[in-house]
């Protein structure tokens, strides 16, 4: 296989959830979508590191360390949305403003 493959399928992943965490209101489909753009990034990374004239395994452990980010980030996002949806009883992004107590 070629590496075309993987940038393309890296493209759509990062397009679809670039979308998703742009138009979307529920926090949660938000949280889901830049955990797919952080995803496509990983897919990158190892098609980068495997494709490269010299294969070198850089490119897993950089995509290893996104994904130990990506699991930080999603265990303070749901804290965030449990703090929020306990104190206003929704999940609307366009909500968060009020936040201000």
């Amino acid at each position: 296989m070629a590496l075309q493959p993987f940038l393309a399928l890296g493209a759509v992943l990062f397009g679809i959830g670039l979308y998703g965490a742009l138009t979307k209101r529920n926090l949660i489909i938000v949280l889901i979508s830049i955990e797919m753009m952080l995803n496509a990034a990983n897919i990158n990374l190892v098609a980068f590191a495997h494709f490269l004239p010299k294969p070198n395994i850089e490119g897993q452990v950089y995509a290893l360390f996104n994904i130990a980010i990506a699991a930080a980030e999603v265990a303070v996002g749901l804290a965030i949305l449990l703090s929020f949806f306990r104190a206003r009883n929704t999940s609307d992004v366009r909500d968060m403003n009020a936040m201000k107590w």
